[in-house]
């Protein structure tokens, strides 16, 4: 209201700053604390395990722990089918990562473990390097033209195959151990919510028709790469009347019944002590007959491969770490603990590398899992060590009783648990409506990784994402800035209707960043916003300069008094081009500047045929509170800028720009004689006083009043320091 607008006044009184800053390094000692505290940082246990509390913590830890243990070791068993390994070593995938990331991880709730997406990125790499087709050899039997049979060898397939996923995962882990060291946990946050919902969500349509070779059980080649999405479902239809109805109606039964205990289990969550372990039961009871499980059978990484799988180790060791991030980052502020995003690359790489020793392949988090394991009262990772110990007990005990498991329920399973991901979809109307740049990302990485396989798509929808961001700062937002009378207050002409433009001088804001991109934009903007352009002004000028002095000489002007703008500015940097043809003109004449004094009032009407453009601002004030960085072209091209407006009598300052920007800009020796630091000035109004104050003696800015004094004719330039 009107009465809280009087009563509530804010009045400030204080010189007009410009800008010096100080700058204070810091240097840190060494301590026995310090030294403690680095080996804490990579060793996590050791901060969280001393106190732990038994009797608070352990119940849950042990309920969860149970609970999740069985879901991963039965997941980890139905993704070794996308990895196509035996699902033995799915199991592996599922314990061995569990214990060093309790030793290094910094998520106290993660369930770490296989997930689909990251099996079928490694999966499709074990494809294309041993599909079946390298293992066919001659058979016993002769066709009908006496044509040898050609079998497949499945033992060496197989055999290739699981060297192929656990010299990937090796690598995997390399790679995140590598990026942990040099530290570059950052990388990730390139992958945007936006990104991973529309990659995740192809994935998953990538996953089910992956599985529908093995539900419908028909023969399908072996494709990769671009569009073999769309080959694998056509060669599935083309091959449908082959189907296994025992292995379809076994695989259909356990997608229904996997999904209508799972919606029990979320609707009543709250009620259920634990979650219906339904993939169990349904593994217990469609396992058959039993036979010994091998579990001596080792198999080392072949280093020689890992030249052919360096590209997609990547792609997936990226992809694994950002799936575990973020969803480790949900739970740390759901409990208000913090996740350090490269202890948890050293936690994984390490894992990795411990896994794809042990016969395993790529270990990541699944929501889903990490849900039960916290739901379920999971406080610390004792939990995640006792599921480990769920998964030892079925590798050893229950082994033989899953190894004959009909593929097709595995499969079943793995279709069942994708729900969450198929979800992902109903995001996009949400996205629309809340930025529809975000939206173009999901729905553009989306359909890239369905038409160009993950990896390749993955990278096409980081390029697409990142030249979004490059095409908002390539075109920023510049506006005129306008005053609310009788406050410090600058705001966009455009937005506000009390705001009014002080005369004679113009206010520029950029709100981007300014680099090698955007400065030709930059520059446009400006001739816009100030309603010309400095160098055609210059130019204009110049030449009719030219026919003055011509006149002059002829004795056909005169002056009776001086007029306007001294030429020294002119005199001072002028365009080589025009001196060169000025000089041409006199050329055997003596220079009319050593004649005679010349001062022009460019507003007025010239005595000279030459249209001028009018220049209708004495200064311009540049403000840079929103532009976070400069790059050298920016640098030189906007030092350019300001000498052109210079040279035309404008002056122009520099308005809120930071202390790093300004000490980079002296690095590229930005400022010389006639671009100085004293364009340089804290706030836009501080700058604008200024100019007040140099213009005129008559000041109409009550705050100017203020901040003058009597002081006026001796304007203060008080200097910010930092503090030490």
């Amino acid at each position: 209201s009107s009465m809280m607008d009087v009563q509530n006044q804010y009045c400030v009184s204080r010189p007009i700053y410009s800008i010096r800053a100080d700058v204070q390094l810091t240097f840190y000692r060494c301590s026995t604390k310090r030294v403690w505290n680095i080996v804490k940082m990579y060793f996590p246990v050791l901060g969280w395990l001393p106190i732990y509390q038994i009797k608070q913590w352990l119940p849950g830890d042990i309920v969860a722990g149970i609970t999740t243990g069985m879901v991963c070791a039965l997941q980890g068993l139905a993704y070794s089918l996308l990895v196509n390994v035996a699902p033995v070593y799915g199991l592996y995938a599922a314990f061995f990562p569990i214990l060093t990331y309790f030793i290094l991880g910094t998520s106290r709730h993660l369930s770490v473990g296989p997930f689909p997406v990251t099996c079928l990125m490694v999966g499709a790499v074990v494809l294309t390097l041993a599909p079946d087709s390298n293992f066919m050899q001659p058979g016993n039997t002769t066709g009908v033209n006496g044509t040898t049979v050609m079998v497949l060898n499945a033992a060496a397939r197989d055999t290739q195959r699981l060297a192929i996923a656990m010299s990937m995962t090796v690598l995997i882990g390399v790679f995140q151990v590598a990026m942990g060291v040099v530290q570059l946990g950052f990388l990730v946050r390139y992958l945007s919510d936006p990104l991973v919902g529309g990659f995740t969500t192809a994935a998953a349509l990538q996953v089910v028709v992956s599985q529908l070779k093995i539900i419908f059980n028909v023969p399908v080649g072996n494709y990769n790469g671009i569009l073999s999405l769309f080959y694998t479902i056509g060669d599935v239809f083309k091959n449908i009347k082959q189907t296994n109805l025992v292995d379809l109606v076994a695989a259909v039964l356990t997608i229904i019944v996997v999904m209508v205990v799972k919606e029990i289990n979320a609707k009543f969550q709250k009620t259920l002590p634990v979650p219906i372990p339904i993939e169990v039961f349904v593994t217990i009871i469609d396992a058959g007959v039993s036979y010994a499980l091998n579990l001596s059978g080792h198999y080392g990484a072949d280093v020689s491969l890992f030249s052919s799988i360096a590209g997609s180790s990547f792609s997936t060791g990226v992809v694994s770490y950002a799936i575990a991030i973020s969803v480790a980052k949900v739970y740390a502020a759901k409990h208000e603990l913090t996740v350090d995003g490269n202890q948890e690359l050293l936690a994984f790489g390490i894992s990795n590398i411990f896994c794809g020793a042990f016969s395993g392949f790529v270990a990541t988090t699944a929501l889903s899992r990490t849900a039960i394991q916290e739901s379920t009262g999971g406080k610390t990772q004792v939990a995640g060590l006792i599921s480990a110990l769920m998964v030892f007990i079925v590798i050893m005990a229950l082994g033989p009783l899953l190894q004959p498991l009909q593929k097709s329920v595995l499969g079943g399973i793995v279709v069942a648990n994708l729900k969450g991901m198929f979800m992902q979809v109903l995001d996009i109307p949400i996205l629309w409506r809340k930025n529809k740049t975000d939206c173009f990302i999901w729905v553009f990485t989306c359909i890239s990784c369905i038409v160009l396989g993950l990896d390749i798509g993955l990278l096409t929808g980081l390029v697409f994402e990142l030249a979004t961001v490059v095409i908002r700062t390539q075109f920023p937002s510049c506006a005129s800035l306008g005053n609310a009378p009788s406050t410090d207050i600058y705001k966009n002409m455009k937005d506000y209707k009390a705001i009014t433009e002080i005369p004679g001088i113009k206010v520029f804001k950029c709100t981007a960043p300014i680099y090698f991109a955007n400065i030709e934009y930059l520059k446009d903007q400006i001739k816009h916003k100030v309603g010309f352009d400095a160098v055609r002004v210059f130019k204009k000028r110049n030449k009719a300069l030219k026919k003055i002095h011509r006149l002059i000489k002829k004795g056909k002007l005169k002056f009776t008094e001086p007029l306007g703008v001294d030429n020294e500015a002119f005199e001072r940097e002028q365009d080589p081009e025009l001196v060169k043809e000025f000089e041409q003109d006199m050329k055997g004449g003596t220079s009319p500047n050593t004649e005679v004094e010349v001062q022009v009032d460019w507003t007025s009407v010239l005595p000279v045929n030459v249209n001028v453009p009018k220049v209708n601002i004495h200064s311009l004030v540049m403000d840079f509170s929103a532009v976070s960085f400069l790059d050298v072209m920016a640098a030189k091209s906007l030092k350019l800028i300001l000498k052109e407006f210079l040279r035309i009598g404008v002056s122009v300052y520099i308005a809120g720009c930071d202390d790093e920007i300004i000490m980079k800009l002296e690095a590229m020796g930005f400022f010389d004689e006639v671009v100085n630091r004293g364009m340089l000035f804290l706030s836009v109004h501080d700058a604008i006083l200024y100019i007040k104050m140099e213009t005129s003696d008559n000041l109409d800015d009550p705050m100017a009043d203020k901040v003058g004094g009597t002081d006026n004719d001796n304007i203060r330039h008080s200097h910010l320091k930092k503090k030490p």
